[in-house]
């Protein structure tokens, strides 16, 4: 483990809950090992931890998440992808690479979804350039979690949502029986909504979606509308 991480896994240590391990690791389907960290108690320690250690050098960074990623708590991720979140505005454009790196190994919706629309959302913004390669990459993959990163990235842009590259990308992932894309499809069409409702409603009438993606994309409209 690098030397960076040995004050925060006394921390976890020091604060660990085996009933709360316990009902985590159920939640997560026994997927991880958890310290049984409530969030709240989690972004506190966090918190003292960068108070007392700052921010690694950007050297260091790579090594320091790979290294959380070989952690079998899964805290150790949770706050690999938050620190990467921390310093996603100023890493340089290979950064991708261990993004992508992070999506493809212990993958679930709770690491995945997180670095989809964060880190990977920002550096999407700042390195435009890099969007049409990776997204076509990853939507072309066989690998659900990067085609899932490939439809989410853009879940907090709104305004700025490319939805010609959207659409395309929905239309790619057609006839998909996977829950974790059709639910992906419906989850970023309802965040949309949200700013262009009229956008959303013409895409879901004219395409042949899934029926989850359906009842996900017009959730929040239907809701709205009584």
């Amino acid at each position: 483990m690098h030397n960076y991480l040995k004050p925060l896994q006394q921390l976890f240590e020091r604060n660990a809950d085996a009933e709360t391990a316990t009902g985590a690791k159920k939640y997560m389907r026994n997927r991880y090992e958890f310290y049984g960290i409530k969030s709240p108690l989690r972004k506190e320690i966090i918190r003292q931890f960068y108070k007392e250690n700052g921010l690694p050098e950007n050297e260091e960074v790579e090594e320091i998440i790979k290294d959380c990623w070989q952690q079998p708590q899964r805290e150790f991720q949770y706050f690999a992808m938050e620190m990467l979140n921390k310093i996603a505005k100023k890493a340089g454009r290979e950064r991708i690479e261990l993004y992508e790196f992070t999506i493809v190994n212990k993958s679930w919706w709770d690491t995945v979804d997180f670095i989809a629309a964060n880190p990977v959302g920002t550096h999407f913004r700042i390195f435009p350039e890099l969007v049409n390669p990776y997204t076509v990459k990853w939507i072309d993959s066989d690998n659900m979690w990067l085609q899932r990163t490939a439809i989410l990235f853009q879940l907090k842009y709104k305004k700025e949502t490319d939805t010609k590259l959207l659409s395309g990308l929905i239309n790619k992932m057609q006839g998909s029986k996977e829950f974790f894309i059709n639910k992906a499809v419906g989850w970023i069409l309802r965040e949309y909504s949200k700013t262009d409702a009229g956008w959303v409603i013409d895409f879901v009438k004219n395409t042949p979606l899934d029926n989850l993606s359906k009842r996900e994309a017009l959730k929040w409209l239907n809701r709205k509308n009584g």
